[in-house]
């Protein structure tokens, strides 16, 4: 494998990230980026020397142990470099980098004092939150609402997160919101962090829907991954929680204070925050602890090649034309969703006389019923 999609050092940063969680396997990660364990072992310990790529210092200027203005210089300091935190972030940053901070009311009142509070357009309040018990259970992905970049050009940022842990699995800057674009971007991202057992979107292209019939060729491929797609209840945002408020940090943090000329130009901001957000910004949903913390790599790995649905001996199979989608049974053309145009389906009978099941693998995706004229 060669360092194509990123710089060279951003995919050495990202091997390194990774490597260096907790349960991490060095050598299925050397795998998976395409370089030997040397090579990995060498960047690891470049990394730990402090040769770039190099993590960001968290010490600060100044010691608010001093006086009591240098403790005020600090805090405007990590302020200033993080507009959009408020006092618990600042304080948590504080006490990581081995200082003694103030309280968070005490930090409120030294951002009031030198007018840096705001108050953000459509915070809005939290919605409610369930969580995985571990890592890669569940990812949520999801488009944010696109911008336009000053070459008048759209983007649309695809954001993945890990459910429990709430570590950014990607932040990709998509020209659209097709399904082969999400595969395109999607692909790598397995392939360096592994197989979840399901994922979380919402309803409609190109996720598909939870009810019968809502299927796409996106949906379709994640199944033959082994991955689940949930879909969230209609008019329920509170189950994309984590969804939501992970938006609204990514406009706070990212998109309120800068423009971007072209989509390499935002890939590149997306990345660098998403490597503070992983790593160093303390989050408020799991006690102030980065998500890195707990987070680690899925052991399921993407296969070689793509598997394919196997049916048992004597099945009633037919493959779908891959330009018409239906298949013919007992003399008659019957309808199966698009998405399964050019796949091989099984018709298997069900409890009651006359009606069939259209499966693809262990999942139903039509009904044959003889009793009924077409």
């Amino acid at each position: 494998m060669t360092w194509e999609t990123k710089s060279v050092v951003d995919q050495r940063l990202e091997f390194c990230r990774l490597a260096e969680l907790e349960g991490a396997n060095v050598s299925q990660l050397c795998r998976r980026f395409g370089i030997s364990r040397q090579t990995g072992y060498v960047w690891l310990k470049r990394l730990g020397s402090g040769e770039p790529p190099q993590d960001r210092s968290r010490r600060p200027h100044h010691s608010p142990r001093r006086t009591e203005a240098s403790l005020e210089q600090a805090v405007l300091e990590v302020r200033d470099a993080h507009p959009a935190w408020g006092a618990r972030k600042i304080a948590r940053l504080l006490q990581n980098a081995g200082l003694d901070p103030p309280s968070a009311s005490t930090v409120h009142a030294i951002l009031a004092r030198h007018d840096r509070i705001t108050t953000l357009a459509g915070a809005g309040p939290a919605f409610g939150r369930f969580e995985r018990a571990a890592p890669n259970l569940l990812w949520q992905m999801d488009f944010k609402g696109r911008f336009q970049l000053v070459s008048g050009d759209w983007c649309y940022p695809l954001t993945i997160i890990d459910d429990h842990s709430r570590f950014a699995i990607g932040i990709e800057a998509c020209t659209d919101e097709r399904t082969l674009t999400v595969r395109d971007r999607l692909e790598p991202i397995l392939q360096r962090h592994g197989l979840p057992m399901a994922i979380y979107t919402d309803n409609g292209n190109p996720w598909g829907t939870g009810v019968p019939g809502g299927w796409t060729r996106l949906r379709v491929w994640l199944l033959k991954l082994g991955i689940d797609l949930i879909h969230a209840r209609p008019y329920h945002p509170q189950g994309r929680g984590k969804n939501e408020r992970f938006h609204r940090s990514l406009k706070a943090e990212v998109l309120a204070f800068a423009s971007f000329s072209n989509l390499k130009q935002a890939q590149g901001a997306f990345d660098r925050w998403r490597d503070l957000y992983n790593h160093h910004r303390p989050h408020e949903a799991i006690a102030m602890v980065a998500p890195a913390t707990r987070y680690t790599p899925s052991t399921r790995n993407f296969p070689a090649r793509l598997p394919e649905p196997i049916y048992d001996e004597g099945e009633i199979v037919r493959r779908v034309s891959t330009t018409k989608a239906y298949v013919t049974f007992k003399g008659r053309p019957w309808r199966v969703p698009k998405a399964f145009q050019g796949e091989t389906l099984a018709i298997r009978p069900l409890t009651q006389d006359g009606q069939y099941g259209v499966f693809f693998a262990a999942n139903q995706v039509a009904l044959i019923d003889l009793n009924k004229r077409q």
